[in-house]
Order: C-alpha cells, then sequence, then structure tokens
C-alpha cells in the first residue's frame, strides 16, 4: 500500500528492505453510527444471507423507518468479506442527475482525468473489483440509479449493490426487502428500547420513567401511536428533556388526533412519520421553526458560519442563529458531528428537510434564501481561490471538499438565476476542479457557465483558462492548446501579466505533453515570463517556472532544470504552499536521476509524495510512484522496484490514461521496469509487481 510502505517505509526504500505492515486494512468508507443501534436481528440475518447470495438488495419503506441505519449496519458486517471494500455513497445532498457517475466515482476512489464516457471509465475500473457499493437515497434517482446499477453489474462480477429508496429500482434481479417499523408490542418491544434510549440520550433524569410497569405501559402505548417509526420515537425521545413521560403522551395523543385527520389521504405510516414531524414543529419555538425552514437549503452538512450567513435576517438575527442551531439540535431536528479538522458539522435528515422546504414556500421565502445560499458559497469560493497559494492550503482543501454538495447546489442555482456570478464561482474553484480530482464535474459546470456567458472580461477569461486546465488533465490536449492560445490574446486585450502568464502555461504544458519541450520553453520560460512581468509568487509565475523545469527535464538539462525547481520550491516554502511544491520536488527527483544520483531521486521523490498525500493528488502520486521506482531500481533493489511500479499502476488506472500519454514519462516508467527486470528475473518482477499491484488506493 502506497501509504504505508511506498512512501512512509523510507529505510526499506533506500535499503532495499522488503518489509510489510502488520496487516491492510479492508479498504472502504462507511460513516460512523451516529448513535447506539436497537433491535433488526431478523431483518441483519436475511441481509447477511442476501448479500452473500444475491448482487443487487435493496432496502424500501417510508421515511424515517430506519433504511440508512440497517443497511450501514448490515455493510459493516459484510466488510471483512469484500477484498476491495465497502463504499457508501450518500445520494441523498444530489440534485441532478447527470452527476450521479461522477459521484460514485469519487466515492470508490476513481478520479478520471480522461475526456471518455466517465460510466465507461467506472465500468472498467471495477470490472475486476470484489467490493460492495451502498447507494443510500435513491429515491429521487430511480431511473439513472438503475440504469447505472445495471451497467455495473454487467460490468463488474465480483460487484454487490445495496441500495436504500423509497420505492424499489425496478432492476432485474433486484432483491427488495421492505423495511417495517420497530415491533412495539409488550414492554420489552425494540420500539420502547429506542424510545427509552433517545430518552435517556436527551436527559438521563428519563430513566426514571422506565423504572416501574405502569409508567411503562404509558410509554409502550405512546410507541404504539408512533408506528414504531425509528425516526418518530427519536423526536418524541426528544421531548422528555422538557416533559414527564404522562405529559408527552397526554399531549402527543392529543395533537395526533387534530393533524392526522388532515392527512388522511396518506398512506397510514407516512401519515403517522408526518403527523410526528408536524408535532415536532409545533413544539418548536417560533425562531427555531423559521430556522428550520431556512436550513432546508441546505443539501448534506454544513457549519454554523453558513447557517449564520444563509439564515439569518427579520426577527432572526445572525446573533442568535447558533443559539436557535443548538435547540433543533437538541430537538432532534438536526443532527451535528464534530469530525477531527472540520469542525462542528450540521445536518438534517431527508423527511425533516422536506417538512422545513414546504413551510420555506409558504413563507414565501424559497428564492431569497437559495440566493443567499448560493452567493454565501460563491463568496467562499473566492476565498479559497485567494488563499490557495498559502499557508491555509491544506485546510482549504479539507473545507472545500466537506462543502462539496453546497458547492453543487450553489453553481446549479446560480446557472439558472445568476450566469456571472457561476462564471466566477466556477472559475475560482480552478484549483478545485484542476488539484483535488474534480476534473469531469468541473469541466461539465465550466462549460455551461460558459455557454452562458458574454466571451468577453476577466471571469470569462478564467473560467476559459479553467476549462483549458481540465482539457489538459484529460489528455484532450488540442483542446488545451487551443484555449490556451484564446486565453493568451484575451488576456493581452486586458492587460492583464497574470492570466497572460496562466495562460503561457497552459499553453506551454499543451505542447511539451506530446513531446515538444523546445517550445514549451519559448512560452513558458524565464525570457517570456520576463516579457509579460506580474508578481514572481503568483500562481502564474509559479507554473510557468514548473512548466520550464519539466521542459529543461525533457531536453535533459538536468542542472539548469535544477536550478529552476529549487527556486519553486523555495518560494513555495516561503508561501506556505503545498501542491506546487510538491512538484518541484518531483522535477529536483528526475534531475538528480538523470544525473545518476539515485538516493537523492529517492529523498525527492518521498517528499513530492508526502505533499500530493496530504491533498489527495492522485495524479501526483502515481506520477511519484513510477519516479520512486525508478530510483530504487538505480540502487538495486529491483524487487521494490516492482512493487512500486505495480502500486503505480493500480494509482494510474485510478486517474485514466497511464502515463498520460506522454512519451518522456513512458519512457521513464519503463526504463524502471526494464532494471528491475534486470536485477531479480522476470517471474519474481511479475510476482512483486501483483502484490504491489492488489493493493488499496484510497
Amino acid at each position: 500500500m502506497f501509504g504505508e510502505y511506498s512512501v512512509n517505509n523510507n529505510q526499506a526504500a533506500s535499503a532495499g528492505g522488503d518489509a510489510e505492515p502488520d496487516s491492510v486494512a479492508v479498504p472502504g468508507n462507511l460513516p460512523p453510527e451516529s448513535a447506539s443501534f436497537v433491535g433488526r436481528e431478523p431483518e441483519l440475518g436475511l441481509l447477511d444471507r442476501l448479500l452473500s447470495e444475491r448482487r443487487l438488495v435493496t432496502l424500501t419503506g417510508v421515511g424515517g423507518v430506519g433504511k440508512s441505519r440497517l443497511a450501514l449496519r448490515a455493510a459493516s458486517a459484510t466488510r471483512p468479506a469484500r477484498h476491495d471494500g465497502v463504499w457508501w455513497v450518500d445520494l441523498s445532498p444530489l440534485r441532478d442527475p447527470a452527476l450521479l457517475t461522477t459521484t460514485v466515482a469519487h466515492v470508490v476512489g476513481l478520479a478520471d482525468h480522461t475526456a471518455r464516457p466517465l460510466d465507461e471509465e467506472l465500468c472498467a475500473w471495477m470490472a475486476d473489483k470484489e467490493l460492495l457499493l451502498v447507494l443510500d437515497t435513491c429515491e429521487h434517482l430511480v431511473a439513472h440509479c438503475r440504469h447505472l446499477v445495471g451497467e455495473l453489474l454487467q460490468s463488474a462480477p465480483g460487484l454487490t449493490v445495496l441500495t436504500t429508496s423509497r420505492e424499489p429500482l425496478g432492476s432485474p434481479g433486484e432483491e427488495v426487502v421492505e423495511v417495517r417499523p420497530l415491533p412495539c408490542a409488550g414492554p420489552d418491544s425494540d420500539a420502547l428500547a429506542l424510545f427509552r434510549a433517545r430518552a435517556v440520550a436527551a436527559t438521563p433524569r428519563a430513566a426514571a420513567a422506565f423504572e416501574d410497569a405502569g409508567r411503562t405501559a404509558v410509554a409502550a402505548d405512546l410507541c404504539r401511536r408512533l408506528d414504531g417509526i425509528p425516526l418518530a420515537l427519536e423526536l418524541a425521545g426528544a421531548r422528555m428533556r422538557a416533559w414527564t413521560l404522562e405529559q408527552m403522551a397526554e399531549r402527543i395523543g392529543e395533537r395526533f388526533d387534530v393533524l392526522a385527520d388532515t392527512r388522511a389521504a396518506l398512506p397510514h405510516r407516512h401519515r403517522t412519520l408526518r403527523t410526528a414531524i408536524g408535532w415536532s414543529h409545533e413544539l418548536c419555538e417560533p425562531l427555531e421553526r423559521l430556522l428550520w425552514a431556512r436550513l432546508s437549503v441546505f443539501t448534506g452538512d454544513f457549519d454554523v458560519a453558513a447557517a449564520r450567513a444563509v439564515c439569518a435576517g427579520g426577527p432572526l438575527a445572525a446573533s442568535r442563529v447558533e443559539r436557535v442551531l443548538a435547540g433543533l439540535v437538541a430537538k432532534s431536528v438536526v443532527r451535528c458531528t464534530a469530525e477531527r479538522g472540520a469542525g462542528a458539522r450540521y445536518r438534517m435528515l431527508d423527511t425533516i428537510r422536506e417538512y422545513g422546504h414546504d413551510w420555506l414556500g409558504e413563507l414565501g421565502e424559497a428564492r431569497i434564501v437559495a440566493d443567499r445560499h448560493a452567493h454565501w458559497y460563491a463568496a467562499l469560493s473566492r476565498a479559497a481561490d485567494r488563499g490557495w497559494l498559502g499557508p491555509g492550503q491544506v485546510d482549504w482543501y479539507r473545507r472545500m471538499t466537506a462543502e462539496h454538495a453546497q458547492l453543487r447546489t450553489a453553481l446549479e442555482h446560480l446557472l439558472g438565476s445568476d450566469p456571472l456570478t457561476a462564471l466566477e464561482m466556477a472559475g475560482a474553484l480552478w484549483f478545485y476542479w484542476f488539484a483535488c480530482g474534480h476534473v469531469h464535474e468541473g469541466r461539465g459546470f465550466l462549460e455551461r457557465a460558459l455557454a452562458a456567458a458574454l466571451p468577453t472580461g476577466a471571469a470569462y477569461n478564467q473560467a476559459l483558462w479553467a476549462l483549458g486546465l481540465t482539457a489538459l488533465l484529460q489528455g484532450d490536449l488540442e483542446t488545451a492548446r487551443r484555449i490556451g492560445e484564446e486565453c493568451t490574446k484575451g488576456a493581452a486585450r486586458l492587460a492583464d501579466p497574470e492570466r497572460e502568464l496562466r495562460a503561457a502555461y497552459l499553453h506551454a504544458v499543451s505542447v511539451m505533453m506530446p513531446g515538444d519541450p523546445v517550445r514549451a520553453l519559448a512560452l513558458a520560460g524565464p525570457r517570456a515570463r520576463a516579457g509579460h512581468g506580474g508578481r514572481t509568487s503568483a500562481a502564474g509565475w509559479l507554473l510557468c517556472k514548473l512548466a520550464t523545469s519539466y521542459a529543461l527535464c525533457d531536453l535533459r538539462r538536468f542542472e539548469e532544470a535544477a536550478q529552476e525547481a529549487l527556486a519553486l520550491r523555495e518560494t513555495c516554502a516561503e508561501l506556505g504552499e503545498r501542491w506546487l511544491r510538491a512538484y518541484a520536488d518531483y522535477v529536483l527527483a528526475v534531475a538528480a536521476l538523470g544525473v545518476g544520483d539515485h538516493g537523492e531521486a529517492a529523498r525527492h521523490v518521498r517528499a513530492m509524495l508526502s505533499g500530493k498525500r496530504l491533498l489527495g493528488d492522485r495524479f501526483g502520486i502515481a506520477l511519484g510512484l513510477d519516479l520512486l521506482a525508478a530510483a530504487v531500481a538505480g540502487l538495486g533493489d529491483g524487487e521494490l522496484a516492482a512493487r512500486l511500479l505495480g502500486t503505480g499502476h493500480a494509482w494510474w488506472r485510478t486517474v485514466g490514461r497511464p502515463q498520460m500519454g506522454s512519451p518522456s514519462l513512458t519512457a521513464l516508467r519503463d526504463e524502471g521496469e526494464r532494471q528491475a527486470r534486470a536485477a531479480i528475473g522476470d517471474a519474481a518482477y511479475e510476482t512483486a509487481f501483483r502484490g504491489g499491484a492488489t493493493g488499496p488506493t484510497g
């Protein structure tokens, strides 16, 4: 595994050791369980059998019945049997069906950088995998999920899919399991156990309410009135913070009799849940109800700063939002998680969010709050752009990754309501599309934003340049070259040196990758940079220095390449920047390898890989593994070189075309293989290569 072996085991890499980690964790991304799990033993037993026998299982049932919790527990139990892991894809924030494949690909670790259709690439990538894919909350994307799942199952014989949805997908071979409410008959029912657990979690003094048979019977009757629906039980349990059990039973009975009659046309369990949510809504303070409605514009999770910016206004002052939000958390309307490095994040379950959105429409605020949401995230994107080349780069990477769902929602809204701001936002996110593995998605948003804009001005030039970067990574070099030329002309009209330098970088790399380093040097080299001017610490200048150092390596002018790369690395270190600095380390390693200093090359490339791992740069990791293999092969360790080449092959598969079709990158990789085979023989090479290739890539 790259993270544990190829990068961090420096002693083995330099001395030729072959120590393996004691154990390799099964890959996957299952979210932590948010609370204790109650009951469901028969369902878990059934799912354990079905997931070993069937390839597509769908859990259906009303909202709030516990489909996601059951799927999570079942997926966790089957995880050790899945060599390539268990991967959880939360589809609840997704509104654009066109992003379904992108969402799945990103979760499983396929950051495809080719221009080929992504569904084809995902099918090819999964073809030899043995994994469980969980698609959670499919009901708003049923037709698209059915199509994608069908394609994946046909292509990947080792794939099993578990979905949750309020309705079946309708796929051939689908095994549908209806998730029913918890049993609520008797003093030992699962429904009563869940209600008690949530009540005691809300306030420890609630435990006294369940200590005698008479009061337990009252609680059991309350669970029956709630039909054993877990979400309804959780909302009721949260009320025990303020009421006694008897008050709860009396008041919920009164309100159910009134509210249930108004929804008689709904199916019984759906009516029960809506009534329970409506009852909780009535019991909220007026400001809590207002915040509940406004929070419904958020898809996925959010932080308190966003809630304050988007939801404040009128009677709800910004200074009071956090306190009111805490009240909604206490009532189980909003859930709060605290992840290391991300701070507190908040989220509403879909059923509760839908209820709030209905109220937002009743208030006549749907458009204005959606506008606030979109402009908040547009401003956040601009701030991230300004901070990207600085000491907060890793923090910005993590924050924007956490805000992915909100960025999508904001861009979708702005494309329809404010095309110019959409253009500015899509262009400001260039680093997110280019450096953080969202190439396909970025290209789609950028093309839509540019199509709706006039072809003039700084925002258009920036978005066009960002589009060129995505084309570059996809290997669409002719498009990248053409865009680079167009950006150059536009920057000249704007008299903007920074934009001229950015365009020069794009143009230079687009001609260098297919094999013309001389032209690249003329476009981005020292003389060209001096002609443009501009700040030497800005993105355009630094990117051009990177392109120059690459071109010099291709021309075998290794000493000059090292000088350029060292100067770039020093500037990045002063700025506190990591992404470009890692590529400078890469060039220093190539230059050292070029003059035969394999130990120095290995040292630089390990530094490069460490930086790329921090930022999740799969393309950079794949590049680095090939280079490290060449360095250790030159040191005589053919077995480690073969393993590294195998691991590199696995990482290249996650980004698409190996070595991006570049002659120089392919030659470097092939030389490492030649030396490794010469050192240990073909049979040992193949064994070690396969060992590296089967390791996880995330």
